[in-house]
């Protein structure tokens, strides 16, 4: 008796196994199943809203860049620089006449995959809605330069869903229509760098007093 009631035991700690182990199964294809039900259902949620708002923006066709505003130099009769007058406070400059340095540190701080993203960075925007996660506020945007560029030239600065959407959208187009280096040229001239400078060639000529041809 003693050893039928032994060889009885393994049985049931099998079959007890066997009964945890579908519900283990069980537990992890029902939720897989529902993830995937979610994805499908958040993808078409998100579809949804970049086609309303891509509905209320003005047609693709339609799209220009605009102009930058007018800047006045001033020199003196040798040819040197006495002082630039306007909204930029500086001129336009070339990407192949700034100094490269200026690219370099604006790509290494801003935007460091920005030659391979296609105008938006979707592991700089993961990174940075878990830093806003767990920082419990907006800490970063994870926006490209080329969304800021979008921004820049096109919409306002309101930290809206709406905005955003259609900042990726005309980012998007700007990377189809436009090279990198055009972008990134664009960019340049026309970012604000602060105490009223638009433009490389006028914020180096604020903080440094020098050209940003000539900023080492």
């Amino acid at each position: 008796k003693r050893k039928s009631s032994s060889a009885r035991k393994p049985k049931k700690k099998n079959a007890r196994s066997r009964r945890s182990g579908r519900r283990w199964t069980g537990l992890l294809g029902g939720l897989v199943y529902w993830s995937f039900i979610l994805g499908i259902w958040g993808g078409i949620a998100v579809a949804g809203v970049v086609v309303w708002y891509g509905a209320q923006m003005p047609s693709a066709t339609t799209w220009a860049i605009p102009d930058r505003p007018p800047n006045v130099k001033i020199v003196a009769v040798d040819g040197s620089l006495i002082a630039n007058r306007g909204a930029t406070g500086g001129e336009a400059l070339g990407l192949h006449e700034m100094s490269p340095y200026i690219p370099q540190a604006v790509i290494a701080i801003e935007d460091r995959r920005y030659y391979s993203h296609f105008g938006v960075d979707p592991i700089g925007l993961t990174r940075a809605m878990v830093t806003n996660v767990m920082a419990g506020r907006l800490v970063q945007g994870g926006s490209t330069l080329t969304q800021q560029l979008a921004k820049n030239l096109f919409l306002s600065p309101d930290r809206t869903v709406g905005r955003k959407v259609q900042e990726v959208l005309l980012a998007l187009w700007l990377e189809h229509e436009y090279t990198k280096a055009q972008i990134l040229e664009m960019y340049l001239n026309r970012v604000y760098f602060g105490s009223g400078s638009y433009g490389v060639e006028a914020a180096s000529r604020r903080y440094f007093n020098k050209s940003a041809r000539d900023v080492t």
